[in-house]
């Protein structure tokens, strides 16, 4: 199956695609055309997340094409069992599951400081109305004082402006690498940063687009956005 996404803003290309991996015969390759490199990320992402093998090649200045292989149903039942497992690790254990965490040498030093389903959503480059300067000052002093706290987002969405400060020359990047290397998902909108001219300069994080910034947004238990 071939889909042509070329021209089509986030988060179509990975839509699309999506539901021609739904209603795809197993084993097929769906062959995806896009024109920027930050969709063929997307569409990486998302491969990869269902478990999926994917390819790109890039066909000419600005035309790629993305090839996924929809999962046989033995593959999907794998993934999902391994994901489940992998749930089941992160809620919890069996005692002799503590024990072995407790007697071995790759234990953790640091309890995952995370809290499960904390979304912070950073939309503009300064919090509140009013003052630009001022606005700006306070959200550096925002996100320093996440890095304070004793429960840690589990994800940190960046958009619109707000997508600044993850890239070259934000004040905010010590703050932000302190809190990845905590285990926080720090994603930027691929969209936002081409807009803003920064594709190549993001410097803390990965990118996302619009479709999994709703997914992450909807199933939060709790968004946070100064």
């Amino acid at each position: 199956m071939k889909i042509d996404a070329r021209g089509k803003q986030c988060p179509l290309p990975v839509i699309e695609t999506k539901k021609a991996l739904e209603s795809a015969v197993p084993g097929e390759v769906i062959e995806v055309l896009v024109d920027n490199e930050i969709a063929v990320q997307n569409l990486s992402k998302m491969a990869n997340h269902k478990g999926l093998e994917s390819s790109f090649v890039k066909l000419a200045e600005r035309e790629y094409q993305v090839c996924i292989k929809a999962a046989k149903a033995e593959d999907t039942a794998s993934h999902v069992k391994a994901e489940k497992k992998e749930e089941e690790k992160t809620e919890g254990g069996t005692a002799q599951d503590l024990e072995k965490a407790e007697g071995s040498e790759e234990t953790a030093c640091y309890p995952d400081a995370r809290k499960k389903g904390l979304v912070v959503v950073i939309s503009s480059g300064e919090m509140g109305n009013g003052d630009d300067a001022l606005g700006k000052l306070l959200m550096k002093g925002f996100l320093f004082a996440l890095t304070q706290q004793d429960a840690l987002p589990q994800t940190i969405l960046f958009y619109n402006g707000g997508a600044k400060w993850t890239c070259e020359g934000s004040d905010a990047l010590e703050d932000l690498k302190s809190m990845e290397a905590q285990g926080v998902e720090i994603l930027t909108c691929g969209t936002c940063l081409n807009h803003y001219g920064l594709g190549d300069k993001l410097a803390v994080g990965g990118v996302t687009n619009m479709y999994e910034i709703a997914e992450k947004m909807t199933s939060a238990k709790l968004i946070v956005k100064p």
